[in-house]
């Protein structure tokens, strides 16, 4: 009896053994099964019809349908882009001769003999026709950045340079309207950074524009913090100063302050500096007090 009870007991630890087994297997194969869809989905090549649903359970069922699903969204997105893409070109290329042609015919008229009132509606309409013609500009650049089709290329490279070359562009702007810019790079030659020079220097010149535009005694200091992680520009000036409250509403996209309401911009510069520095892992930072002044801070990411 004993024998028996003996070869029932372990035949019964065999079969459980055996179902355990198969329902591993089982298991195995399903996770397996799902992976190959998310790598398939990885790859760019999944097809809802590369699997028989009717040997799945309902789960990997419902993983085949939301992949199918993604790369339908996919490839809309895609051809969306496509579209952009091609719109953002045309608008570059529709406007670039045109706006061209009415400030070469400006420069023109402003060298013939006209009465004074002639002389100063052509300085307006010059002075309209560069806004629009940086609007434009603005525009398109911000378009490509958002929507992928420029790409920034962050490579090593020595922040010195950068900052003698946005000295060369915006020193003579400073000291026409009394400013000093004052740019401390000489002891940070060996400094490195991770930033794609060209679109980097655009973030930076729309730091130094604001900050031309909107001092008006004192001036602009740039200097240079090198940190563990990262590599801080700080771009000080001795301007008006931004409320607390408008700290995070300045970065957005064509917001002006009811303070600057009266001065030229079209609130893009900082949306633009703040994407730009994103594309490249990077951030900004904005310390102020009303009436004292403001710094804003470029980090980008250390070697």
């Amino acid at each position: 009896m004993a024998v028996i009870v003996f070869v029932i007991g372990v035949l019964s630890l065999a079969g459980a053994g055996l179902i355990i087994l198969i329902d591993y297997s089982h298991r195995k194969r399903s996770l397996q099964r799902m992976n190959d869809m998310l790598q398939a989905a990885m790859d760019g090549t999944f097809q809802a019809n590369t699997f028989d649903e009717s040997v799945y359970a309902a789960v990997e069922n419902r993983l085949s349908e939301y992949l199918d699903a993604s790369e339908i969204s996919a490839r809309k997105i895609a051809v969306e882009r496509d579209r952009i893409k091609t719109l953002v070109a045309d608008i570059s290329h529709q406007t670039k001769t045109p706006l061209a042609n009415i400030l070469l015919y400006t420069e023109l008229l402003k060298e013939q003999e006209e009465p004074a009132k002639c002389k100063e509606n052509i300085e307006l309409l010059e002075s309209q026709a560069k806004k629009l013609n940086f609007l434009i500009y603005s525009l398109v650049e911000l378009s490509r950045l958002e929507t992928g089709i420029l790409v920034l290329h962050p490579k090593k490279s020595f922040i010195a340079p950068m900052l003698e070359e946005m000295e060369r562009q915006y020193l003579g702007r400073a000291r026409e309207k009394g400013l000093y810019l004052d740019v401390r790079y000489e002891d940070i030659r060996d400094v490195q950074a991770c930033f794609d020079s060209k679109w980097t220097l655009e973030a930076l010149g729309n730091l130094i524009d604001n900050a031309i535009k909107y001092t008006e005694s004192g001036g602009i200091t740039v200097s240079v913090k090198p940190y563990e992680l990262f590599v801080c520009i700080d771009v000080a000036d001795t301007g008006t100063g931004i409320a607390e409250e408008e700290h995070t509403k300045v970065f957005g996209r064509f917001y002006r302050s009811p303070e600057v309401s009266a001065q030229e911009g079209v609130g893009i510069g900082l949306y633009l500096a703040r994407e730009i520095l994103k594309q490249q892992s990077g951030y900004m930072k904005l310390v102020s007090v009303k009436g004292k002044g403001a710094v804003f801070s470029m980090y980008l990411p250390g070697v």
